[in-house]
């Protein structure tokens, strides 16, 4: 892969913007996994649980990516909040808002790993572009089961 250093640095910043989201929402579905109740506790906890363990093994992957392309992966969760389009919240709502607030998370990473994808694709990074094709569809797969509860 023959990528400019402008290059490398455009599709690096696009990974840590998938990064940052897909940290703080990993600790949003663990939060949420924590904190659910009523009757239908049993399974969002799990569904909550797949979630946030999916994630978690996804931000190694695009960090790995990142320092494939010899870029720095942001690292501290001051910088990843800062970044994120996804907010925290601290636990306290009801399941349905639960499952909204993680849908929503779920759509705006999908998005951002989207806009992530076309710009490697621009540059000719087809590898990346496959990373980004592959999470996007993980976090459609998990909006369509969160928005399965609002039904």
């Amino acid at each position: 892969m023959d990528l400019t250093p402008d290059s490398r640095a455009a599709i690096a910043e696009a990974l840590n913007q998938s990064v940052a989201e897909t940290a703080v929402t990993t600790m949003l579905a663990q939060n949420f996994h924590w904190n659910v109740t009523g009757m239908a506790f049993g399974p969002l906890h799990e569904l909550f649980q797949k979630i946030y363990e999916d994630h978690f093994q996804a931000q190694d992957d695009l960090a790995e990516r990142i320092k494939a392309l010899d870029a720095h992966a942001e690292g501290m969760l001051a910088g990843m909040l800062k970044r994120s389009k996804v907010a925290e919240h601290d636990g306290s709502a009801t399941d349905k808002d639960m499952v909204k607030m993680m849908l929503d998370a779920q759509e705006t990473l999908a998005a951002t790993l989207a806009g992530a994808g076309e710009l490697a694709a621009s540059h000719g990074d087809a590898l990346t572009e496959d990373l980004c094709i592959s999470r996007g569809q993980t976090h459609e797969k998990f909006a369509w089961f969160l928005r399965s509860h609002l039904r």
